[in-house]
Order: structure tokens, then sequence, then C-alpha cells
């Protein structure tokens, strides 16, 4: 395990990501997956990319694995609610929002989940 090599393809996947390069972010976060896959800012980082490419249910997925590694990681927990959202699970996206604010109560959390409540009070279930 090599999280030094990590660290350095999870910034090189970060640069492709914020140039818009997903599919290339996305194989470079699968790379250092595969030096380290217990690192949970990979996970995580590989979960954005897949929410970016509207790829939820796989996105889900690693968000699971960056909150199996770091149970009070309220990044991972925010950004699990928002590919449940986007799934249309808005009880457990609720739930997840609710975890992330009570690890850290930040009102971009809190705006949220009032607006995914809001959602799914509209929509019949």
């Amino acid at each position: 395990m090599n999280t030094e090599l990590a660290e350095e393809l999870n910034q090189e996947a970060c640069n492709f990501w914020e140039a818009q390069d997903y599919p290339a972010a996305l194989e470079c976060f699968n790379r250092a997956l595969s030096v380290c896959n217990c690192y949970p800012k990979l996970w995580n980082n590989r979960g954005n990319v897949l929410c970016d490419l509207g790829r939820y249910a796989e996105a889900l997925a690693s968000y699971d694995r960056a909150i199996g590694l770091k149970h009070d990681y309220h990044q991972a927990w925010f950004n699990r609610g928002v590919a449940l959202k986007e799934l249309g699970a808005y009880g457990n996206a609720l739930e997840s929002f609710h975890k992330a604010i009570e690890i850290h109560p930040d009102p971009i959390y809190v705006h949220r989940k009032e607006e995914i409540w809001l959602k799914k009070k509209l929509i019949p279930v």
C-alpha cells in the first residue's frame, strides 16, 4: 500500500476533474484506489466524478465505501445524500443529509436537507 503514490494520483485526478475531464479523472481515481483502497478521500472523490458523469448508483457505492472507512466523514454523507436525491430516493437522501448535519452542522447541508424535504412532500410516494 503506497499512500504517497495514491495522494499524487488523487491530486492528478482532481486536476482532471477541475478541468472537467471526468473520464480521465475517473481513470486516475481508479488507479489511485488500486494502489491504496483504504483511503476514504479517494472513494469520496471518485463518487463525485461518477455523479458528474450521471452514474449515481456507482457514486453511491463509492460514498458507502468512504463512509465504511470513516464513519464520521460528513462530506461523504452529504454527497451520498446528493446521489440518493438524484436516484429519487428522497427519504434516504434526507437521512444522509441529517447524518452530515449531525456530524458537521453546515448551513449548506441544512439548506439541502430542507430542499429535499420539501421535494419529498410535493412528490407522492
